[in-house]
């Protein structure tokens, strides 16, 4: 694509990489079969193609956004499946990302988006904060219809969205050591919605690490990974929060840190895209590149290792379903699947797996019809299957699939957990032995039950 930037503005490193990215796409167009708001809108402008070239023009122009931009560019999920597809390598979510941060600088929304926006960027990366959210959005569950009568769908669909938080079952601590002899410490980030919404998923993955010899430490200063902020375009906020991260897990290198384990894939491409994010920063250039390096998935860190063998063969029919953030941004698509296959899982692909569940972050909320849509068609395509489980590696995806369907949605590393040794998933039913899994039952209380009957 020719680009017409002058030297002034080639002089802004952003706008020089925007160039670079700009000047790769070819205009073949196989980024539109892929792309979610395309295949449900139709409309070349809610394609990425089409959307580059938006872009293009208002970068180039230096002009204030306008609101048709602004509109179709905040229908983007980021959900990065055109990055997947592009043949010619085009970095659509750097490109895409700045763009939110120029619409952010230049174009003032309507009232009750600053609103809402400054309300979601105040509570969600906050989570005793969002307890409290969660706390006041169940009880007021019920007016959701209200809401939504009135055109307040965003709120609408936050109470929808609401569950009643949940606590963890291990107790909070820095450090929790390895069982038996220490093979590797790792740095765990807790994140922002998994210790509220499912804190589950924590302690399942404390669990297999400890149980594989891992050391993790919870760095105490550690805090939102900034992809929430960084996805509405608020720079300074996305790279404060970037920067406290360093700091938290800069000070364990230290003793050693083998990776930073992250299970909410949509934290984890924003972490491993910290060493670009702060590339002109002279003070954190170099730590926020090795903070990106130690980075990894838990089911990335976990198919370096040798895991046990379980302990039952649990008989149960898992539908994978690759969260956008993991398969798209993290190119990470088979080792959930191998790891939960090794167990003893009967694990199928999910049909349009390449396509978004709706969630995307902030975007079931803000984008609420829209989300709606992508999600039942996610869930028809899944229950097709009839699945006993479905596996999700994002508490997004886990949270927007559990509202369209009474098949439970778990974390891989919580099946991982279950099959070696660990308590039975909230919901999971284990099949073959003619009885039910009680949550919070270990599998080894399991099996004792079923050896006395």
């Amino acid at each position: 694509m020719q680009t017409n930037f002058t030297l002034a503005q080639l002089a802004d490193p952003d706008i020089a990489e925007a160039n670079k990215i700009l000047r790769a796409c070819v205009h073949c167009g196989f980024c539109t079969a892929t792309c979610p708001t395309y295949v449900l809108l139709g409309d070349e402008l809610d394609s990425p193609r089409g959307r580059i070239y938006l872009i293009k023009s208002m970068l180039e122009s230096g002009a204030p956004a306008d609101a048709g931009v602004v509109r179709h560019v905040d229908r983007c999920l980021s959900c990065l499946s055109c990055m997947t597809t592009c043949p010619s390598g085009v970095h659509y979510m750097h490109l895409v990302d700045h763009a939110r941060a120029y619409i952010e600088r230049t174009y003032r929304r309507p009232v009750f988006e600053r609103l809402l926006r400054a309300v979601l960027a105040a509570i969600l990366p906050y989570p005793e904060r969002f307890r409290l959210a969660l706390y006041a959005g169940a009880l007021a569950r019920p007016f959701a219809p209200v809401l939504a009568a009135l055109r307040l769908r965003p709120l609408a669909a936050m109470l929808r969205l609401s569950s009643w938080p949940r606590r963890p079952a291990l107790p909070a601590q820095q450090v929790y050591p390895a069982a038996g002899e220490r093979r590797g410490r790792v740095a765990l980030l807790t994140g922002c919605a998994n210790q509220v919404l499912k804190p589950s998923i924590n302690d399942a993955t404390i669990r297999v690490l400890n149980r594989l010899g891992i050391e993790v430490v919870v760095p105490p200063n550690q805090g939102c990974c900034g992809s929430l902020v960084h996805h509405m375009g608020w720079e300074d906020q996305a790279h404060a929060q970037v920067r406290a991260n360093i700091d938290a897990w800069t000070a364990e290198l230290g003793e050693g840190l083998d990776a930073v384990i992250i299970n909410a894939s949509g934290c984890g491409t924003t972490v491993k895209d910290y060493g670009f994010m702060l590339r002109t920063d002279s003070a954190y250039a170099a730590k926020a590149a090795r903070v990106a390096s130690l980075a990894k998935d838990i089911c990335e860190f976990l198919s370096t290792l040798t895991l046990p063998a379980a302990i039952r063969a649990t008989g149960l029919s898992v539908a994978y379903h690759a969260a956008c953030s993991l398969q798209h941004g993290q190119k990470i698509v088979r080792q959930p699947k191998e790891l939960l296959t090794k167990l003893g899982f009967a694990v199928r692909d999910v049909p349009e797996g390449h396509l978004c569940c709706g969630s995307a972050g902030t975007y079931n909320i803000v984008h609420a019809d829209i989300a709606r849509r992508l999600r039942d068609r996610k869930i028809t395509r899944i229950e097709q299957l009839a699945p006993d489980v479905i596996a999700a590696g994002n508490i997004g995806c886990i949270t927007q699939l559990a509202t369209g369907t009474a098949v439970p949605v778990i974390h891989p590393v919580e099946l991982i957990d279950w099959a070696t040794g660990g308590p039975a998933p909230e919901g999971v039913v284990e099949r073959g032995r003619g009885a039910s899994v009680r949550e919070g039952q270990s599998a080894s209380e399991t099996v004792a039950m079923g050896a006395r009957s």
